[in-house]
């Protein structure tokens, strides 16, 4: 199992999507307060000026929808025996991370104010991280694919 190439890769995603859980997806400094926003429900914190939190909002359809993706991209890693299963899931997780990335950046535009002036940390950028590591999968799938095709021929 992980000495499978598409393992390695889908335990990658797997653990860039986690890493959303805990980095801030965007930043922004409201008169003073520090608002962030964080993927894990994107918990909305507003800071005092004396640097205790006033108000944490949680969205929680977004943390049910973040752990689903966390657990699919997981339990892909053990479907290496059913490729084109492996495969159509793996293609099923990279829509599934492009419209939680949309979701995501339509919470984001909930700051006050908008998006502008806001800092965008690294947790924007970890879906299109995600993304690149499950198309890695599917390449190490095909290739898989192909060597049982031709294993199969010289017998």
């Amino acid at each position: 199992m992980i000495q499978r190439i598409q393992s390695i890769w889908l335990f990658l995603a797997t653990l860039t999507l986690i890493l959303m859980l805990f980095l801030p997806i965007a930043t922004k400094v409201v008169s003073g307060d520090e608002n962030q926003v964080f993927t894990n429900g994107l918990h909305y914190f507003v800071n005092g000026k004396s640097g205790k939190v006033l108000n944490v909002d949680v969205f929680l359809p977004l943390i049910i929808t973040h752990s689903v993706l966390i657990l699919l991209c997981f339990i892909n890693i053990f479907r290496f025996k059913k490729r084109t299963q492996q495969k159509r899931i793996a293609v099923f997780t990279i829509a599934a991370i492009a419209g939680f990335a949309f979701w995501c950046s339509i919470y984001v535009k909930e700051l006050p104010g908008g998006i502008e002036s806001a800092n965008f940390g690294i947790g924007a950028y970890l879906p299109a991280v995600a993304i690149l590591f499950i198309v890695l999968a599917i390449f190490g799938i095909n290739k898989d694919e192909r060597l049982i095709r031709s294993a199969e021929r010289l017998r």
